[in-house]
């Protein structure tokens, strides 16, 4: 049996809805969303709009300005690159996965932008400071992840969020850590919400979102085919369709929806209750193992994520061995460099993280094996 605790890459297993509305949307709905008056097309598209529908009352947003991507990634690269297209400078935080570090980089690379790291302590009032303290008059828009993906940790991003309304900034939101956990809307903030569907929505792979609060332009970085203004050889401007060019995913849209109405129905609050409750027994039964670094601040918050380590144990070898016993975890740089640069890891960390669907004796039975490897002498050179 595997015993999967990787969950803040792809939830797994899903939830039983889910697996139903992928089956339904093969089986009823095989026509083009936008692209045809026929039955076929009309269903599909009524079907895809009820998913747009139920993710933007999620998210506290429009249909119309919800947007089905291919993944986070994508979404954030939109964003990024869309806003940014003119030039200007911009924030990112120094917890940023790759997929808004790199086009960042890029974009700073190319001179096209100027770009700022804003690190992020343990400490809000000195984060927040430190962020302030990079706003120029140029500055065009913040980049923030609601919660960090190597260690769970949550920057202070609704007073990022209120100095940048303050100022007149774009603050663009990385929710693949935190929705579905936590109760994130548009409303507290957020202009440009990007988040994966696979995660803590439940959808499948191959799903994401981009939600706009419709106060800024997003310029399209992919041009093509939108069942709208077809005559015309210039992209839309209004979304969804100037970003959703090319066919969409029906089948994702439509687990995305089942995922989002298995979160309400469990209770975003029961979901986030259960994940702590399992990384706090991980966490109790972790820190009596010798030798074992959690990362985590007693001045932070965190979602339920636990990066941790064994001193002078490899990361990767370990979790190799986790997985030779039937426990999925990642370990390495999570996609990551700026966050395990932020925390001095040399060769990475592991990574835990469960979703609704582990289980407390599960976590508990994981760091006995941790015991029992680390005792079994193999680690003895470098322990």
């Amino acid at each position: 049996m595997l015993i999967n605790f990787d969950n803040a890459a792809t939830t797994f297993p899903k939830p039983p809805a889910v697996k139903r509305a992928a089956a339904e949307a093969i089986e009823l709905f095989g026509g083009n969303a936008g692209r045809g008056g026929h039955k076929l097309a009309m269903r599909t598209s009524s079907a895809l709009y009820s998913a747009r529908e139920t993710a933007a009352d999620f998210f506290g947003g429009t249909p119309e300005n919800t947007v089905f991507t291919l993944n986070c990634t994508y979404a954030l690269n939109m964003a990024i690159q869309g806003i940014m297209a003119d030039g200007g400078h911009l924030i990112i935080s120094g917890l940023e996965h790759n997929s808004a570090a790199r086009p960042a980089a890029e974009l700073a690379r190319k001179g096209r932008i100027t770009l700022s790291v804003a690190p992020i302590y343990p400490d809000k009032e000195r984060t927040v400071k430190s962020f302030r303290a990079l706003i120029r008059r140029d500055t065009r828009a913040v980049v923030c992840t609601l919660a960090g993906n190597v260690t769970g940790q949550i920057p202070p991003w609704k007073e990022f969020a209120e100095i940048c309304r303050e100022k007149g900034i774009c603050f663009i939101a990385d929710g693949a850590q935190a929705c579905g956990v936590s109760d994130i809307r548009l409303g507290d903030g957020i202009n440009i919400l990007c988040t994966a569907g696979h995660k803590g929505l439940y959808g499948i792979t191959g799903t994401g979102l981009l939600l706009s609060d419709g106060k800024f332009r997003i310029k399209p970085v992919i041009q093509g085919g939108t069942g709208s203004a077809s005559q015309s050889l210039v992209q839309p401007e209004l979304l969804p369709e100037s970003l959703e060019s090319g066919t969409p995913c029906i089948i994702g849209a439509m687990t995305v929806k089942a995922g989002i109405g298995f979160i309400n129905s469990t209770g975003r609050e029961n979901i986030l209750a259960h994940e702590e409750k399992v990384c706090s027994r991980f966490i109790r039964e972790l820190s009596s193992v010798p030798g074992a670094v959690i990362y985590r601040d007693p001045a932070a918050e965190y979602v339920p994520i636990v990066s941790f380590n064994i001193e002078g144990v490899q990361p990767e070898a370990l979790a190799d061995d986790i997985a030779e016993k039937g426990f999925c975890l990642r370990a390495g740089f999570h996609c990551a460099a700026l966050a395990h640069a932020q925390l001095g890891t040399k060769s990475g960390t592991i990574r835990f993280a469960p979703s609704f669907f582990s289980r407390e004796d599960h976590a508990a039975a994981l760091a006995n094996t941790i015991k029992n490897l680390l005792n079994s002498g193999k680690y003895q050179k470098n322990y």
